[in-house]
Formats: C-alpha cells, sequence, structure tokens
C-alpha cells in the first residue's frame, strides 16, 4: 500500500504533495513501482497534528480520488470522518482506513452499505496529545482486545468481518517499547483478521538507528520484512519500489 499525502504538514514528506496534480502524479508513480493500493490521507495523523473540517479535507482528498478512479489498484482512503467517509465511497474508493476505528458517531453506518474493505486501527488519545505520556498494562492485550472489541461491533451493525483488516497503530499512543511488544506480537493479531503494518520512516525507526525521517529507507524496509514474516497482510509504505523489491527477493530466497 502506497501512502499519497494530500496535506501540507505531512511528518514524512512535508506537503510535496499537497496539490491535486502533484499528488496525482505520486499516486501514479506509486503504482507504476509495483503498488497493489494506495492511501490517500488529507488530514495529517502525526503526533501533534491539527484537525481540518471536513470541507477542507474533502476538497483535498475528491480531486485524486476521481483522477484515480479506473487506475486498476484499491483505492482507500485514510480518513476518521463519516461524511468524508460517504463522499470518497461515492468518488470511487474502495477502502476506509480509520484510526479511530469506526467509532465516530454514524461512521458504522458510512460503511454499512457499501462493500468497501475497512482497516480499524487502535490508538490510544488523540493525535495532537497521542504521546505525551502513553501508557499500557500489558499493550499486545489491550491492543487485541480494544480490536476484537471492534470487530464485534462492526458485526453487530451489520459490516461483514471478511470486509474488515486490523492496524495495530504504531506510533499512535505507542513507545518504542510498546511498538517492538505489537511487531513482535503480530501473529496474534493476525487471529482476528489480517493486519496491516504501517511503520515506514516513523519515528521508531529513528529511535532504533538514529536517522532522521529522510534516512529511514533500510530501517524502513527492514521493519516491512519483519512484519510480512511475522503475518502482515498488507504494508503501508512511502517507498514503493525499493519495499516491493526486497519483499520480491525475500520471498524467492526464504
Amino acid at each position: 500500500m502506497g501512502i499519497v499525502n494530500v496535506t501540507p504538514d505531512s511528518f514524512s514528506d512535508g506537503g510535496r504533495f499537497y496539490s491535486s496534480d502533484q499528488a496525482l502524479d505520486h499516486a501514479r508513480r506509486l503504482i507504476d513501482a509495483g503498488a497493489d493500493a494506495l492511501d490517500i490521507g488529507g488530514e495529517s495523523t502525526r503526533p501533534g497534528a491539527q484537525a481540518v473540517s471536513e470541507q477542507e479535507e474533502l476538497e483535498r482528498i475528491l480531486p485524486v480520488l476521481e483522477g484515480l478512479r479506473d487506475c486498476g489498484v484499491t483505492l482507500s482512503v485514510d480518513t476518521m470522518k463519516p461524511a468524508v467517509m460517504r463522499a470518497a465511497l461515492a468518488a470511487g474508493a474502495t477502502m476506509i482506513n480509520d484510526v479511530r476505528a469506526l467509532q465516530a458517531p454514524g461512521a458504522l453506518e458510512a460503511v454499512r452499505n457499501s462493500d468497501c474493505a475497512v482497516c480499524l486501527m487502535h490508538m490510544q488519545g488523540e493525535p495532537r496529545s497521542m504521546q505525551d505520556a502513553p501508557q499500557y498494562g500489558d499493550v499486545l492485550q489491550e491492543v487485541y482486545g480494544f480490536l476484537a472489541a471492534r470487530i464485534a461491533a462492526c458485526g453487530a451493525a451489520g459490516v461483514a468481518r471478511d470486509r474488515l483488516y486490523i492496524d495495530p497503530g504504531f506510533g499512535f499512543g505507542k513507545t518504542l517499547e510498546h511498538n517492538l511488544a505489537l511487531l513482535r506480537g503480530l501473529p496474534r493479531l493476525a487471529e482476528l483478521a489480517p493486519v496491516l503494518v504501517g511503520v515506514s520512516r516513523k519515528r521508531m525507526l529513528g529511535e532504533i538507528t538514529g536517522r532522521p525521517v529522510d534516512e529511514r529507507l533500510a530501517g524502513s524496509i527492514a521493519a516491512a520484512l519483519r512484519a510480512v514474516e511475522k503475518g502482515a497482510a498488507i504494508v503501508r509504505v512511502h517507498d514503493v519500489a525499493a519495499t516491493v523489491d526486497a519483499l520480491k527477493i525475500w520471498e524467492r530466497t526464504r
């Protein structure tokens, strides 16, 4: 899954693809590089990020969705707003990736009557403050319990289980040790549903390597390979071509 940030303040690309034309060009390059899916976001969820209005988020993502409608890959929209979900699905999105796991009022209803895939993510707190002081008794058990409950809520609302993916939420209200425990625990989480892992260029890699965000390619690839080895069904990455190459070599040499 290639990342398409249509935002001026993403942690990884600093708004390089903020305009619709730039975002579309970037998306097409990711497809050419081997992306099976694109994750299009119009609101940054990095630590400390400020919220944007529904209208502004829609103005960012809808032209990109419409330009990619016939691109031939899964089109995911990274949003937590039910109104944005509905508009994105009408514009051609085939997956909703929600950092709040469809907890917002109206979110379950927004996806229930479509056949889109849904990714439910765990986050402790909210983007503006989630990294202030995250605490858990047993992070793997707590994340597992939360995601199991959200899967059950989806089922009760009429969202079929075979449409669901889960995301442990690396870096979303977690310390480095929490993230590492979740990475090691992916086989347990995969018992619930196919797992999406997003660790590309994240702070946890910088904490391990000492590298700034624009020098984390090697760390991102290593983490993606480890995630797939542990059972991840999807890896959400910035550097599609390099990750695809690494996965090809890993697969052929197993």
